[in-house]
């Protein structure tokens, strides 16, 4: 009986494909602000790279998303002038653990159950991406948040909530959760990213 690699060509050309797309999006998403909102659907290809493949592919394409994001204009700008190690640390760990977790969280569904996996998955990307950034907050860039209260915005905790993470957070689940289990349908259904 053959061993079967764990990588083949088929998965490192899928997951070059979802790289590159991640990459367009992450540009086009650093220079497309409606208002306060970050159109950011750079976390769709990590959640459909998880769901294929698991938490290396899922988290190589957090950590490709993390690079973007630390290299963007408004990073450099914001963050990485109040605390550079909290910068990268928060960059590069919080969508990589994403791409990560969801990855193993798809591990015990299987078959037809395997959709319910993807839904799931594609909650937790978005959720864990947040979360840690949301540590890294408090941990590194208080000075930040102290800078963001005002009468309709009363204390660090308000900040963080309303200015940093509002409504970017629910633009990201809403598009990552519609978005990422409804290209993985399609690609299961077309077998474009799977073994023959």
């Amino acid at each position: 009986m053959e061993k079967r690699r764990y990588f083949n060509t088929r998965m490192i050309a899928a997951t070059g494909i979802l790289a590159g797309i991640e990459i367009v999006l992450q540009i086009i998403g650093n220079y497309i602000n409606p208002g306060f909102a970050n159109i950011n659907l750079s976390l769709v290809p990590i959640a459909i790279g998880a769901i294929l493949y698991g938490p290396v592919v899922g988290g190589f394409l957090g950590l490709v998303c993390g690079v973007m994001v630390l290299i963007s204009p408004s990073t450099m700008q914001f963050f990485f002038s109040v605390s550079p190690v909290g910068t990268i640390l928060a960059c590069l760990l919080k969508t990589t653990l994403a791409g990560v977790i969801a990855g193993f969280v798809m591990k015990p569904f299987k078959g037809e159950k395997k959709i319910y996996g993807a839904i799931f998955a594609s909650i937790l990307v978005p959720v864990i991406n947040t979360g840690v950034f949301s540590i890294f907050a408090v941990i590194f860039f208080v000075p930040l948040l102290e800078g963001m209260i005002s009468e309709t915005i009363p204390n660090i905790a308000a900040a963080l909530f309303i200015g940093m993470i509002g409504i970017n957070f629910i633009l990201e689940i809403i598009s990552t959760v519609i978005l990422a289990p409804s290209l993985y349908k399609i690609i299961e259904h077309t077998r474009v990213f799977h073994e023959d």
